[in-house]
């Protein structure tokens, strides 16, 4: 419960790391989506966003932009905060599935799960914009690549050295 608490709390700092583009902001919560994902397993890990969210639906201001409220998740960008649950299970059932890991698979984990949050996040920006796939393509997934690739590297290489401390 513990650990739970702790990336669903990381999660939350994250967001307040940002850089304010429009209309998805760049942050680091996708950084601890993944480590979740990578270090805890599926159910610890899904567990922590779904609290993350949670605390946000409740009116805690920690979506980025210190934002809070229902209507965040029904919002341009809340397919984003649903692809982080869908992706911290994903990743953590592929990390579970694997005895003997290492920097790669945790690589391969990771990119999955970035592709399931970039679907959602990407599917519900187009529908409630109106700008269509393309255009939602440009603004919510383009500008993010580069700094998600790093973020997935990052949350590999950590993963990779703390599998022996948390498990």
């Amino acid at each position: 419960m513990t650990l739970i608490s702790l990336f669903a709390a990381l999660t939350a700092v994250g967001a307040f790391i940002s850089i304010p583009l429009y209309p998805v902001p760049l942050t680091l919560q996708t950084l601890f989506t993944l480590l979740a994902a990578m270090t805890l397993g599926s159910v610890m890990a899904t567990s922590s966003q779904i609290i993350y969210v949670m605390l946000g639906v409740i009116g805690l201001p920690v979506f980025a932009g210190f934002k809070a409220g229902i209507g965040i998740l029904f919002g341009p960008t809340g397919g984003f905060l649903f692809g982080f649950i869908i992706s911290a299970y994903v990743i953590g059932k592929t990390i579970e599935a694997k005895k003997e890991k290492n920097f790669f698979y945790y690589f391969l984990a990771g990119l999955s799960g970035m592709v399931i949050i970039y679907i959602t996040g990407i599917t519900q920006l187009s529908l409630v914009t109106g700008i269509g796939v393309k255009k939602a393509l440009m603004v919510g997934m383009f500008p993010f690549l580069p700094g998600d690739i790093l973020k997935i590297i990052a949350a590999s290489f950590i993963a990779s050295k703390l599998k022996i401390v948390i498990k």
